[in-house]
């Protein structure tokens, strides 16, 4: 399931998106001749609080947008984040001076990098760069929006392509959704991403960065070639079992599809595996769903209804399991502020998202709820924002965050994976008596798996092939056949069409055009196991990691908290530590979690010709 990423989202108004965060009217450091470490800490003082207020304007504007959408908040909004983008270019110019000053005290030098590193696409000084820059971003924004694939030649927007490629099972169809949505949305981009790559690398060294990339990688309290390192680390660890999950799931197609569709061996065909992208296989999970263990024994959404379940009570059981950890109950007001259903009279955005509006403890989620099992787990996720933002609301504003990108995204999806049939129990949805015995948990993990360890190798890859543009080994001539490698390599997927030359396939991912950062999705799928084993561990939990339910376990909530409380102002292998006990991030605990699974995959697996 895509779920909003609240620190993405400009809701949050962190410097994961700076540009909507800054000061609105920042003067240069008095000093720029021989700064010194006192003047540093003078302008990281000054900065942060013009930040502060602004962004609280900006919560409100764009709150008020996605609640309200008419010409006029959208003009509103397009205001603040234009003033944004501009403060944000120079908070980080001005924060680069400062660089290399000696006697930097630990926190200043954090709160300094975090400025100069924090833009996604920084605009070099040249007059008129910044203007282009923002141009080209917004054409190519806007151009993914406006989308349109076909289906039996008819157009078919974004939103129903990608529905229509989780449900349809007709090959044909499948092939000419996935190549008309590559084709008619990416390929007019190319021109434009070049020139954009291109612009932004000058912005990039002139804050001391060797390209757009490196300073992306700059983010994780290690030098940029050590992050790179450390994910391909922990792809290692993981990748077994993503090629006992691809053998698997190929063979599953070629029995429904016949070879002619899709071969014994080699890779699987991107468009058979219910999402455009390769990314997420659980759409599918009726082609490759065991005989009898398939039946997970219960469906969340019928008991849901079953209680008489709305939008509201289901919030509030969101709120009841942070309850039962000792957590302190949300404010009135987010009840009052929220939106947890669509209104009837007027444009919202639904994209699920958790916001904190003052930083301080005016928190809210947006939703369009639907009494179902998809809703209830998103609602549980999105709480997981909601405490972390209310847990370091007492820190200084440049550490308003999560100790890196992806652990925000990992709390949220920790306490997800905690909507086990045994909470279930606990809460009353489901009858002790209906719990699903062991050998529905073949099942229930491989259902799991078609979406988290799907993604795994699609969420590495993304990133790296970034990383190749901005450094120059990927020039625009080979933006798809560079792309397509990568997927073939990482994911053993293949396009289900021949590509041309010059297509370019990468722009029919939103995240490409809509410049958002990728490795924090891939942390984020390693890091939520690495939480949960932990939870687990603190519980005393003895049975199988993945029945492990710590609903009501106050020394869990307590050793959360003193995680969640450390936000963005200690390097993140401190808060690992605080919770986990360890400093080093790890998918192991991952590999714990779908252990049955993989013995079973394995015996699937046996005298198959595995790999691509």
């Amino acid at each position: 399931m895509k779920i909003a990423a609240s620190l993405l989202a400009i809701a949050t108004m962190s410097l994961a998106t700076p540009a909507h965060a800054l000061q609105a009217d920042q003067d240069k450091p008095a000093n720029t001749e021989n700064p010194t470490a006192a003047d540093a800490r003078e302008f990281v003082e000054a900065t942060e609080k013009q930040m502060f207020d602004f962004s609280i304007d900006a919560a409100r504007t764009y709150w008020i947008n996605s609640t309200y959408i008419t010409d006029d908040t959208d003009a509103l909004a397009a205001k603040v984040g234009a003033q944004g983008t501009t403060m944000a270019v120079n908070a980080a110019i001005d924060a680069a001076q400062f660089k290399d000053v000696a006697g930097l005290d630990p926190v200043t030098k954090r709160k300094l990098d975090k400025l100069r590193g924090g833009i996604v696409l920084p605009a070099p000084t040249t007059e008129g760069a910044a203007t282009e820059l923002n141009e080209i971003a917004t054409k190519l924004n806007s151009a993914y929006g406006k989308g349109k694939g076909t289906l039996n030649g008819e157009e078919i927007n974004g939103s129903d392509i990608e529905a229509a490629m989780g449900t349809n099972r007709n090959p044909e169809e499948l092939s000419e959704m996935w190549e008309s949505w590559h084709s008619n949305v990416g390929a007019p981009m190319k021109d434009d991403y070049a020139r954009m790559v291109e612009i932004a690398n000058e912005g990039a060294k002139e804050l001391g960065f060797a390209d757009v990339g490196a300073m992306w990688r700059s983010g994780y309290d290690m030098p940029a070639d050590d992050f790179a390192r450390l994910t391909d680390k922990l792809w290692a660890q993981v990748k077994p079992l993503y090629d006992e999950l691809h053998c698997y799931t190929r063979d599953k197609l070629n029995e429904k599809y016949g070879a002619a569709v899709q071969p014994e061996t080699g890779p699987i065909r991107a468009d058979l595996l219910g999402n455009m992208w390769a990314q997420e296989w659980g759409n599918i999970y009726d082609i490759v769903a065991p005989a009898g263990a398939g039946d997970i024994g219960y469906d969340t959404t019928e008991l849901l209804v079953a209680k008489d379940y709305d939008a509201m009570k289901m919030v509030k059981a969101g709120e009841g399991f942070f309850s039962s950890l000792g957590f302190e109950p949300l404010p009135e007001s987010f009840y009052e502020r929220s939106m947890f259903t669509k209104p009837a009279d007027r444009e919202v955005v639904c994209h699920a998202s958790a916001w904190d509006i003052d930083n301080k403890d005016d928190i809210r989620i947006k939703m369009c709820i639907k009494v179902n099992g998809d809703d209830f787990t998103t609602i549980h996720h999105e709480l997981g924002h909601n405490y972390y933002q209310r847990a370091y609301n007492e820190l200084s504003y440049l550490q308003l965050d999560g100790a890196n990108d992806g652990f925000h995204e990992a709390i949220g999806d920790m306490i997800a994976l905690s909507i086990t049939p045994e909470y279930l129990v606990q809460v009353g949805l489901l009858d002790a008596k209906k719990v699903p015995s062991a050998d529905k948990d073949t099942g229930l993990l491989l259902r799991q798996a078609m979406d988290k360890v799907a993604f795994l190798p699609f969420g590495l890859l993304v990133d790296k092939w970034r990383w190749g543009v901005f450094k120059g080994d990927i020039q625009p001539d080979n933006y798809t056949s560079a792309w397509h490698d990568l997927k073939l390599q990482y994911q053993g997927i293949t396009p289900p069409v021949e590509r041309p030359a010059d297509a370019f396939d990468p722009g029919a991912k939103y995240h490409i055009p809509g410049n958002t950062p990728y490795s924090r999705y891939f942390l984020a799928r390693i890091l939520q196991f690495q939480f949960y084993k932990a939870a687990c561990d603190t519980a005393g939990w003895t049975g199988p990691l993945h029945r492990c339910s710590f609903y009501g376990n106050e020394q869990v909530g307590a050793k959360l908290n003193a995680m969640l409380e450390m936000g963005a102002s200690k390097p993140w292998p401190d808060a690992l530590e605080a919770f986990t006990g360890t400093r080093e991030m790890d998918g192991s605990a991952m590999i714990s979690y779908f252990a049955p699974l993989m013995d079973w995959l394995k015996e699937e697996n046996t005298g198959k010709s595995c790999g691509w």
